[in-house]
């Protein structure tokens, strides 16, 4: 009997120190300590796919769970198969999991990056398919979106990827867009009242259709730190005071960078920040003269089934620029509960808005302060409470805004948003 509990303990612990596959029998005394993805990823992981892997970190060993992961791993990630590796944790009892991934050459799938209902603004959606052939991908999606910008946009959207440009270092992108505007009355109204005032002579009028051709190359310049280098020709039909073409062609930079840590007590530290700037110029013959500075940081904390995130963006726009430029707040992401043409239908030139969550496994409560104003004005900074469900890429939530008077809350339901 002692020779039997003694392989009953030792067998595990064998495996862990070796080298175990994906059929590893570890029981469920173990903690999951950490779970990677190694290898070469195609794209960015979802938010969603991002919420799974946090939630089975600190929980027990549970092999359905981690087989699972491993299925929305491959159908998000688009390759050919997914198998798991467990090693041996930094602490007794503990493990990592280890996910590998083999790309197959030639894929086509369909995926779904947004798709949210808003109570006050309606529906937003966007289908995408893509296809790969070694390192090229090919894709081809339809959006209506009536949550980005102070407008609804509806129309194509293709791109061709290059991921591999004499270096895995260096990428290559082309994208094309093409939508139709939809305007909501606020918006038409606002315009109205400043078209013979001197208050916003910067605002430009409304359009019917809006092309975008951009191409750019990105440089991995170290492993978290991104730079991407490009130019966006983008011309537009004018609706009033008389139907013309213009355009707002501009340079395009973007610098990003993101960091994953984990500590020697299983804490898991999610950094990101990034910086981006348009600067449309005579040079490129654009229309417009204006430079569209963006900054966001957001910073995740999780421990076990708990997560801290901060999130805190902010935006500059000098010169004179379309309608599609300016910032926005009060959607389905930024002053959560505030209708966005409540806050300014208009929108922007000068935009700062935070956002502080606390998630319990699949529920959340948040916190969004921000302001949204037009340069020499003074700011109205606006608040909002919510709270919610996450699970898989699927989230509800319920948010009220912080004024005076009757409130109503807004509902807000959908995936990757």
């Amino acid at each position: 009997m002692k020779w039997l509990c003694l392989a009953g303990w030792l067998l595990p612990a064998v495996l862990l120190g070796g080298r175990p596959q994906a059929d590893t029998n570890v029981n469920s005394r173990y903690t999951v300590e950490a779970i990677e993805i190694a290898g070469k990823s195609p794209r960015k992981l979802s938010s969603g796919l991002h919420e799974q892997i946090r939630g089975l970190i600190g929980e027990r060993f549970n092999q359905s769970a981690l087989d699972d992961l491993a299925r929305r791993i491959r159908k998000e990630l688009r390759v050919k198969a997914v198998s798991q590796k467990v090693q041996r944790g930094s602490q007794p009892n503990q493990v990592k999991v280890v996910f590998e991934l083999t790309e197959r050459r030639i894929n086509f799938d369909v995926s779904v990056p947004k798709f949210v209902y808003h109570s006050k603004q309606g529906w937003t959606s966007s289908v995408e398919g893509e296809t790969a052939i070694g390192s090229n991908l090919f894709a081809f999606g339809l959006v209506s979106d009536g949550d980005e910008l102070a407008e609804r946009y509806a129309g194509l959207r293709t791109r061709y990827e290059n991921r591999k440009v004499g270096s895995e270092r260096v990428q290559l992108a082309f994208l094309f867009e093409s939508y139709h505007q939809q305007w909501n009355r606020a918006t038409l109204e606002a315009l109205d009242a400043q078209s013979g005032s001197r208050l916003q002579p910067e605002v430009a009028g409304i359009y019917r259709t809006r092309q975008n051709f951009q191409p750019a190359v990105t440089v991995i310049l170290a492993k978290p730190l991104t730079l991407t280098v490009g130019a966006s020709f983008e011309r537009f039909q004018t609706q009033f005071p008389a139907a013309r073409t213009e355009a707002a062609n501009a340079v395009v930079n973007t610098l990003r960078y993101h960091r994953v840590v984990e500590d020697s007590g299983a804490n898991r530290h999610d950094l990101e920040a990034g910086y981006n700037l348009r600067a449309a110029t005579k040079v490129l013959s654009s229309d417009f003269a204006y430079a569209r500075h963006r900054w966001d940081l957001r910073y995740a904390f999780s421990r076990n089934a708990h997560t801290i995130v901060a999130h805190l963006t902010a935006g500059v726009l000098t010169g004179r620029a379309p309608l599609f430029e300016r910032f926005v707040l009060g959607n389905s992401a930024t002053l959560r509960g505030w209708n966005k043409y409540d806050v300014d239908p208009l929108g922007g030139d000068r935009a700062a808005h935070n956002t502080l969550e606390y998630r319990y496994r699949h529920f959340e409560v948040f916190y969004d302060t921000g302001a949204v104003w037009n340069h020499g004005r003074s700011a109205t900074v606006r608040h909002s409470l919510g709270a919610g469900l996450r699970k898989d890429g699927f989230s509800l939530a319920v948010a009220f805004p912080v004024k005076e008077g009757r409130v109503e809350p807004m509902l807000m339901v959908g995936m990757n948003y």
